[in-house]
Formats: structure tokens, C-alpha cells, sequence
């Protein structure tokens, strides 16, 4: 296993000062991810059997991802797409599957209960710690036979030429060039390579940030993935293994950054008020972290010989859990379209081709983005009309199964188009 390789530092491929000099002569690919996260790692194993030739860089080290605890919610989508990818099986048994999904805002008694049954599956989703997916992904790569590690590398400049495009890197303290058909920017919100492209963006920042931090409560979270709303903001708490829940507590920008610096006792009661004593003595496991949330959208999601996938494409409101989902699914649909392109020999980095994963990806995203905006600003609000409008809204919610069918179906990600990974069963031994 991977992880034990890391532990043992072992490496997994050359480092850049022990490549040779054949190796560095190598330096043409038909695509280069700049970013190797989670969504440019899942972008490489959806590639992996394609026959493109595919360099992954980043200025981290290979293994950097596994030192991450940071959790996610994974959608019923997400998981789909790694039961093609073949990877589900060595993923499902070190994650949390929830069925119930919990809605309440602040005191008001009417919360409202999602349940598998409301959307006819068997699970409502999953959580996932983000060492346990990048081990998964990295493990899946080491046997690609056409990918090239260059980490870490930090690309400093790309020309974007007719037939090809020529990044700059540097690498141990000396700059190389290395020349693709297709620069994919897997590199962030804040995005370098964006940026250099001169693509603008729209959106805006929020005025408020996020608190996280782990838990160990004394009762059994039950597998359920709550929201619940107050003045200040979303409360999300989602069940990890081994009875500990990751909390996201979203606020104003003081207010966030008073919670972050409180002693750990302070910090628990507010934690418990929140619960009302639901869970019992809460114990913190780990340190807490502190991020600024913003709505992000780019005009434009690819240009000749470049596409943006993730965070360097769009950021959303951490409500609901969607960000890391998005990307993935970004993955996912550039993946197929690159290789559909590849098969029936065209250029994968021409416009046209290009702009069929752009058509496909950016109003689906549009649409998770307005969702998780109308949900921030609706429930961290107190004007009476919008308080009274939304808790109309959660007591019709509860009778009205419909509307919970589409509130899931839009939560789980099986409401957009579905890619062609997703509906793809492992091979036998994967």
C-alpha cells in the first residue's frame, strides 16, 4: 500500500535531482495537470488508460496529500464516478456512509428529516478524509504507464502556441521547458495559470468564514449529516469513523475568528449549546482551522491548448457540502470528453473540442453555485419576512416528498448529466 511506502520513505518515483538525463529529455505530453490534488489525481486515473501521455505537476511533493485530515462530503455522484475509476472498494470501508441527512433552523421544533427513501437509493452519501482518497488515487496510479510525475515543480510561465503549449517550470532550482497539447489548471481557486490566461471571473467574496474543526461526541452520531442553520450562519457537522465528526461552523469574519482563538473549553459549550445536549460531552480532536468562503464563477472554462477544472474553474458556499464534488465531476466530464476526442484522432487541446466539457460543466456548476448562495443568504438572515418564508418552506418540506426528491436529487449530484465513469462497474479484482 501506499501509505505504507510513505511511512517507510520509500519513493515512488525519481526524485528531479536523480532523474536522468533521458528521463528529462522526455519532455513532450499530450496533457499537463498543473495541480495534483484530489480533482487533477482523479483527472490522471480517468486518463490513465487512454494512451495519452500525461505529466502531472505541482510544487508539492507526491505524497503531500496524505498528511491532510481535512474532511469532505462525497455525493452519491462521487461515489459512483470511484466505483468506475475501480477504486470504490478500497475507499467505502475507511469512510462514513450516512442516510439521514438532518435540516433545522436554530430553536424552530418543525427539522425536517431526509431519508433514503425520499430519493429511492439505499444511502444519501458518504464522508471522506482526504488522505484516505488521495491514497486510493495514488495507489491507482502507480502502475500508469504513460504518466510522468515532475513534484515538486512549480510552473512559472505558459505560452500558448497554434499546435501547443510551452510551460515553464522550475525544478530543483533550475528552469525546463516541457511542451503539450493541453495545459489543464488544477491549481486552485487562486489559480496562476487562470490568471496568466487573463480569464475573468465573477462572483464575490462572503462576509463571513468557516470554522472547522474534529469532535469525538459522547454519543453515537448515528451516521447522520446535519445542517443546521442559525443567525450567523450554517452549522454543518458530518460523521467520520470511528464516532468523530468533522463541524464546519460558518460566521461573520470576527466572530469566526473568535471561535478559532477561544480556549477549547469556551469553544465546546458553543459547540453543545448548538447541540442542545443532543451528543453528550464533546471532546476536540485535533486543531481547528479557519477559511474565508466566496462564490466564484470564471466567464470562461477553457481557451486553445488550456481548461480549468475545480477550484480554478469555480468555488461555491461550503453549505451542503458541494465544492470538492464539483471538481470531481469536472474530472470526470473532461476525461471523457478528451478521450472521445483522442479516439476518433482529433486535437484534445483544439477550441471545439474544448468547449464541449465547458458546455457541459458550467451550467450545471451555475446552478450549484445559485443554490448554495439562496441557502446562505435565506437562513443567515433575520429579517422576519424571509424567516417566516423559509420555515413555511421546511414545514411544507416535511409533508411534501416530492420536494424533498428534488432537494436530493440536486444534493446527491444525480440531477445533472451523468458521466459515462458513473455508470461503469469495476473490472473483477479491482
Amino acid at each position: 500500500m501506499l501509505w505504507d511506502r510513505f511511512f517507510s520513505k520509500q519513493p515512488l518515483q525519481p526524485s528531479i535531482e536523480s532523474r536522468t538525463e533521458a528521463q528529462m529529455a522526455a519532455t513532450d505530453y499530450d496533457l499537463v495537470i498543473a495541480g495534483s490534488g484530489i480533482v487533477g489525481l482523479t483527472l490522471a486515473c480517468a486518463l490513465k488508460q487512454s494512451g495519452l501521455r500525461i505529466a502531472l505537476v505541482d510544487a508539492k511533493p507526491q505524497t503531500a496529500g496524505l498528511e491532510q485530515r481535512r474532511a469532505y462530503a462525497l455525493t452519491l455522484m462521487t461515489g459512483r464516478i470511484f466505483q468506475g475509476l475501480g477504486l470504490w472498494q478500497q475507499i467505502l470501508p475507511r469512510i462514513t456512509t450516512f442516510r439521514q441527512i438532518r435540516l433545522a433552523d436554530e430553536h424552530y421544533p418543525a427539522v425536517v428529516n431526509l431519508n433514503p427513501i425520499d430519493l429511492g437509493t439505499s444511502e444519501l452519501g458518504y464522508v471522506g478524509e482526504h488522505y484516505v482518497l488521495v491514497e486510493a488515487l495514488l495507489n491507482a496510479l502507480q502502475e500508469a504507464q504513460h504518466l510522468t510525475w515532475l513534484c515538486p515543480a512549480a510552473v512559472t510561465a505558459v505560452d500558448y502556441q497554434a499546435d501547443r503549449a510551452i510551460i515553464t517550470l522550475l525544478m530543483a532550482g533550475q528552469t525546463q521547458q516541457i511542451s503539450s497539447k493541453l495545459v489543464v489548471a488544477a491549481d486552485g481557486a487562486r489559480s496562476s495559470i487562470r490568471q496568466w490566461a487573463g480569464i475573468l471571473t465573477q462572483g464575490w467574496p462572503y462576509w463571513q468564514s468557516c470554522v472547522t474543526a474534529v469532535i469525538r461526541p459522547e454519543q453515537p452520531h448515528g451516521n447522520v449529516a446535519r445542517e443546521h442553520f442559525w443567525e450567523s450562519g450554517p452549522f454543518a457537522t458530518l460523521p467520520l469513523p470511528d464516532n468523530r465528526c468533522q463541524i464546519v461552523l460558518t460566521a461573520p469574519h470576527a466572530e469566526a475568528q473568535h471561535w478559532l482563538t477561544v480556549d477549547e473549553a469556551t469553544f465546546l459549550a458553543e459547540l453543545n449549546r448548538r447541540y442542545d445536549g443532543q451528543l453528550g460531552q464533546l471532546n476536540l480532536v485535533g486543531d481547528r482551522a479557519l477559511f474565508p468562503v466566496k462564490l466564484m464563477q470564471s466567464q470562461e472554462y477553457s481557451r486553445p491548448r488550456l481548461a480549468l477544472v475545480g477550484d480554478a474553474a469555480h468555488c461555491c458556499h461550503p453549505v451542503g457540502g458541494q465544492g470538492m464534488n464539483l471538481g470531481i465531476r469536472d474530472a470526470a466530464a473532461l476525461a471523457q470528453v478528451l478521450q472521445a476526442a483522442h479516439q476518433q484522432g482529433q486535437d484534445i487541446g483544439s477550441l471545439d473540442i474544448l468547449k464541449r466539457y465547458e458546455r457541459w460543466r458550467k451550467a450545471e456548476n451555475w446552478i450549484i453555485l445559485g443554490f448554495t448562495d439562496l441557502l446562505d443568504r435565506c437562513f443567515s438572515n433575520r429579517w422576519l419576512p424571509v424567516v417566516m418564508v423559509r420555515r413555511l418552506g421546511l414545514q411544507i418540506m416535511r409533508q411534501a416528498r416530492p420536494l424533498k426528491y428534488l432537494a436530493l436529487r440536486l444534493m446527491t449530484g444525480l440531477g445533472g448529466r451523468s458521466p459515462d465513469l458513473a455508470q461503469m462497474q469495476p473490472t473483477q479484482g479491482e
